[in-house]
């Protein structure tokens, strides 16, 4: 990857340990270590620019991670994980752009997503269903881009049957259902994703999410409210 940091940089240190030892008829670990660091890595400055920063810099820290993102999926073809993580950081960085470039990122995502499903669809608790659902209800349809309601409430409904508790399932579900008014069943769906478990080493991108949830929340509530 073209972005160093100490700990991507010993995780390559790792994987020239790692060619040492398969030579010599050892059995490789590292080279999978290697992957899960970087890919961390990744998940990390993802929630740091998606939560924490904002204007030109959020920017700037979305335009380095893609990068960087691309390049472990190039180095990992045949891992889902990469892919995934490639989709999730040019639909968001998609997202804050603007709208010059914004289709491109959007494509570079869904495409990105694609692929992984057709390698592991499974792959990070189901992730790429999630990814590609809320990839597509939050894209123009028609002449504009790919949207596809249709499509976007198939892939959701894969990603609860795979990953029925999880925080971004569930939270992506309600944030559909809310757009199409069911506030009944959005409300359900934010509910869940309050009592979704903590994951490992993904503490500020549960908090972020979380925030979300309470504020949509809020909203489905009030509009509950009006229809009472």
């Amino acid at each position: 990857m073209k972005k160093f940091t100490r700990k991507t940089l010993l995780g390559r240190l790792a994987v020239s340990a790692a060619g040492a030892l398969l030579a010599l008829g050892a059995v490789p670990s590292l080279a999978g270590d290697t992957f899960e660091t970087e890919l961390t890595e990744i998940q990390q400055r993802w929630a740091e620019a998606n939560y924490q920063e904002h204007g030109k810099p959020q920017k700037k820290a979305f335009e380095a991670l893609l990068q960087d993102a691309r390049d472990l999926a190039s180095e990992n073809p045949q891992r889902a994980e990469a892919l995934i993580w490639q989709g999730i950081v040019a639909s968001t960085y998609a997202g804050v752009k603007g709208p010059f470039g914004a289709m491109a990122l959007a494509k570079e995502a869904r495409d990105a997503l694609k692929t992984a499903e057709a390698i592991d669809a499974s792959a990070l608790d189901g992730s790429v269903y999630t990814s590609l659902g809320a990839l597509y209800y939050k894209v123009p349809g028609g002449m504009i881009g790919f949207g596809d309601k249709n499509l976007a409430r198939e892939y959701l409904m894969k990603a609860l049957e795979v990953n029925p508790d999880g925080i971004d399932s569930n939270y992506f579900y309600g944030e559909f259902m809310f757009e199409q008014k069911q506030y009944e069943q959005a409300r359900d769906a934010l509910l869940k994703a309050q009592q979704a478990s903590p994951r490992p080493d993904r503490q500020l991108a549960d908090q972020g999410r979380l925030n979300e949830v309470s504020a949509l929340l809020g909203q489905v509530n009030e509009k509950l409210a009006k229809k009472s």
